[in-house]
């Protein structure tokens, strides 16, 4: 199954830009095609970006939230890469929920470690697009070994 946890600029893109690839990915987690979560350190920091940045959407992320899977926030002592104290709890958040993916607008933080699980316990962090791009792909290719 995949385990999808969600950075807080993923649930603040979705809230703000309903019909775009971070809500996509929400609205197929509501639909079943995996499991999406995020922690309460991540939701806070999103609630708090749209209530000074996009108001009107508050209802939109409240809805949002009620679809994804709340899991306990780190205290990011035991990250095993060096992020900035910051982004720490968010990826050990991540691998205590044994989330397969991170996933993350954050680049200049998590571009070093972005697709090297070796690094990351496990955890593949990507950004939407390339997840979708990596599920589409991998999908793709089911479908042509059982037409063959």
């Amino acid at each position: 199954m995949i385990r999808l946890f969600l950075d807080a600029n993923v649930l603040f893109t979705a809230t703000h830009n309903p019909s775009g690839k971070a809500a996509l990915i929400i609205d197929l987690g509501a639909q079943g095609y995996w499991d999406v979560m995020s922690c309460s350190y991540a939701i806070e920091e999103a609630r708090r970006n749209i209530s000074i940045k996009f108001p009107d959407t508050l209802k939109r992320f409240e809805a949002f939230m009620a679809t994804v899977i709340k899991v306990p926030s780190r205290s990011g002592r035991n990250c095993p890469v060096g992020l900035p104290e910051k982004d720490r709890p968010i990826l050990e958040a991540a691998i205590q929920c044994k989330a397969s993916h991170l996933l993350t607008g954050d680049i200049k933080d998590f571009g070093p470690f972005m697709n090297n699980t070796s690094l990351t316990g496990g955890v593949v962090i990507q950004s939407a697009l390339e997840f979708l791009v990596s599920f589409m792909k991998s999908k793709s290719k089911k479908m042509i070994r059982r037409k063959n």
